[in-house]
């Protein structure tokens, strides 16, 4: 943080922010910001948590600062508000849902402690969706007014850039948005990936960008991978009563100590939560009535098999769209995650 103090007091001065209303257009006013007639001193593209704090934290330090956050709807049309992947798709609505799933487990031990609960006792996902939705749209709202109160503005815009020192965008009524600044910081995190080389992935599967979001009971679940989000999302479908499945192609948290997943999976299967290990999908398809039909393959026989479920939740490796944080004016080098 010192070093980073350090940085941004070096910045350089300020200059008023405009809308594209340049002659010359688009190139010719990136040539006048090129020339020092800037907007910002820092500029972050994206709202995520590291986007925000970097830019509170410079707007603390007197600078001029901007955000440009905007997320494109998945496959399947969720969308969201400021606050990146662990505010909306992420770790609160997660945690919450897990808290969804361990009031369960409490409610089936209660007769043991001479509560007189009524059992099965049903899960209503619609009132716990709500909740948690409602919940993290006042965190969006939180972090909007805390931009406002550091006197950082806020675009709610697509950005792409002109030259390292200009980006554009369109707002939603068509105008568009031509910004400069003398620092840009890329800080667009990552979304999920679809495997689009199975049939049927992307017109009838869903990942975590859509589960937090769904109004209704996803039904019986296939999650496909073993990366810790699919544990995770398992793990409270499995904990809210839901018949959940995991599909893993190789080892389940690669990566990760396999002493220690090896003792997460058993304990997924003791209460509830079922496997099919060494199995790779190849197709999915809606069948009339509605359900999804889903073909695999056995890796060790090359066998296959087909199962019938309501929701594919597809947890797989994550597309990453730019490293985080990088302070160059264009992405001069991306990391890559397995």
């Amino acid at each position: 943080m010192a070093a980073m103090a350090v940085a941004l007091r070096g910045l350089g001065g300020r200059f008023r922010w405009r809308t594209q209303a340049v002659a010359g257009g688009v190139r010719g006013a990136a040539r006048g910001a090129a020339a020092g007639q800037r907007d910002y001193d820092l500029l972050v593209i994206g709202g995520g948590s590291g986007g925000l704090a970097c830019a509170k934290e410079a707007a603390q330090l007197g600078r001029k600062v901007a955000v440009v956050d905007y997320v494109e709807p998945s496959p399947q049309g969720t969308r969201w508000g400021l606050g990146g992947t662990c505010v909306n798709v992420g770790c609160i609505p997660k945690k919450l849902m897990h808290q969804a799933a361990l009031l369960g487990g409490l409610i089936q031990d209660a007769p043991h402690y001479g509560w007189e609960v009524a059992q099965p006792v049903p899960h209503d996902w619609r009132k716990m969706a709500e909740a948690v939705q409602n919940h993290v749209k006042s965190l969006n709202w939180g972090h909007r007014v805390q931009l406002q109160d550091r006197k950082v503005k806020y675009f709610n815009i697509k950005a792409s850039f002109v030259d390292e020192h200009t980006v554009c965008g369109v707002a939603k009524g068509g105008k568009e948005i031509l910004l400069s600044a003398d620092h840009i910081i890329i800080a667009t995190g990552g979304r999920p990936r679809y495997p689009t080389h199975i049939e049927g992935a992307l017109e009838y599967g869903i990942t975590s960008d859509d589960i937090f979001w769904l109004k209704e009971s996803p039904g019986k679940t296939l999650v496909v991978g073993a990366s810790y989000v699919a544990l995770e999302c398992a793990g409270f479908l499995t904990g809210i009563g839901l018949d959940t499945t995991v599909m893993i192609r190789s080892i389940p948290l690669r990566g990760f100590d396999q002493q220690m997943s090896s003792m997460v999976i058993e304990h997924m299967a003791s209460h509830g939560t079922q496997f099919l290990r060494g199995c790779a999908p190849s197709r999915v398809r809606r069948l009339p009535d509605g359900h999804l039909q889903v073909t695999w393959e056995d890796c060790t026989t090359g066998k296959e098999d087909t199962g019938t479920f309501d929701t594919v939740l597809w947890a797989i490796a994550p597309h990453i769209s730019a490293c985080l944080p990088t302070t160059v004016g264009h992405a001069r080098k991306q990391r890559r995650y397995q």
